[in-house]
């Protein structure tokens, strides 16, 4: 047998890494380009290249635009995989987010960011930061037009499942003022104020396991963030563990309100409901929610949907994105 062909990292249907360094990805490699969708949605995108250095780039959307011109809600979205498979250009995203954009009318940037194992997290932390850094900083001339013409800054909102949601998160602490403390890079000058975060079934964990967990879900957990962060000691790192002795304070998450969604079936649901359980008592002064889609499994709302719960769940983000004041089929 040829060594160069040894596994010594596996994600069963997901991932192989080789002896050699070859990385082989076994789902998630598929890519679309940007386009008008004519039909049915109306909606635009089109890819920008944000760091040439690190190849950090995004998908942004337009939503069809109104005589009447008026500013949209800004929503930047951050896809899951693991820290490690799919991407902002892949189907599946693309897809989702181009519905997400139809029904909230909200203007979008797609984040594609490095993954591991070529990237160790926290690379795709970075990342996501200088995105988002970018993205306050297109107002004036010479900005990105879509953004600096339609958006409106002051109603941003970071969404993001699974691993994506764990990067909204420490956005949002880094927002906050906690980004030294992540290593995210320079901070903003002036803390920026989200006005949400959507943490849609979000990728958290720690060595002490809550009661609905198992076994073999701590096994594959610990194997996916050995692979994604080979430097850690263990899933006590502040990264994934918020709640861990060195963390920030969760009361200087710096937004105005949270959603987190969570799935009845789903081997992370605890965790959602842990993060939500341990804001509330953290000091933070804004708004959380939390939304359970009974009998649904993982990130269930972007393989089907079509389905009736997967829709009524984009409604919910949608309404979200519009402060909770918007109605399907009315104006914004």
């Amino acid at each position: 047998m040829d060594s160069s062909a040894e596994l010594i990292a596996e994600v069963p249907g997901f991932i192989r890494l080789h002896k050699d360094g070859r990385v082989e990805r076994l789902n998630g490699n598929e890519r679309v380009p940007p386009s008008t969708d004519h039909h049915p949605t109306g909606v635009s995108s089109k890819d920008v290249l944000i760091d040439p250095e690190t190849g950090l780039s995004a998908r942004l959307y337009l939503p069809p635009l109104s005589s009447n011109h008026h500013r949209r809600p800004l929503l930047i979205y951050f896809h899951g995989g693991g820290f490690f498979i799919e991407s902002a250009f892949s189907p599946l995203y693309h897809n989702y987010v181009n519905s997400l954009v139809a029904e909230s009318g909200a203007i979008a940037v797609s984040v594609e960011y490095r993954l591991a194992p070529e990237h160790p997290v926290p690379a795709c932390h970075h990342d996501c930061w200088a995105a988002f850094q970018w993205v306050v900083r297109q107002t004036g001339p010479g900005a990105e037009p879509w953004i600096a013409d339609h958006a409106d800054l002051g109603r941003t909102v970071l969404a993001g499942d699974s691993a994506g949601a764990n990067l909204v998160h420490h956005v949002a602490m880094g927002a906050g003022g906690a980004s030294a403390v992540h290593g995210l890079g320079p901070p903003i000058e002036d803390p920026v104020k989200i006005h949400g975060i959507i943490l849609v079934h979000p990728y958290f964990w720690s060595s002490t396991r809550l009661d609905s967990e198992l076994p073999e879900s701590a096994e594959l957990v610990e194997l996916i963030w050995k692979l994604a962060c080979p430097a850690s000691p263990g899933v006590d790192n502040p990264i994934m563990n918020p709640l861990a002795v060195g963390s920030p304070s969760l009361s200087g998450l710096g937004c105005r309100r949270v959603l987190v969604a969570i799935a009845g079936k789903d081997f992370l649901r605890g965790r959602g409901r842990w993060l939500y359980k341990a804001l509330t008592v953290s000091g933070w002064k804004g708004e959380a929610e939390v939304e359970e889609v009974e009998g649904e499994e993982h990130v269930f709302h972007l393989f089907r949907p079509e389905d009736e719960k997967a829709k009524l769940l984009l409604k919910r983000f949608a309404s979200f994105i519009n402060g909770g004041r918007y109605h399907p089929g009315r104006p914004l």
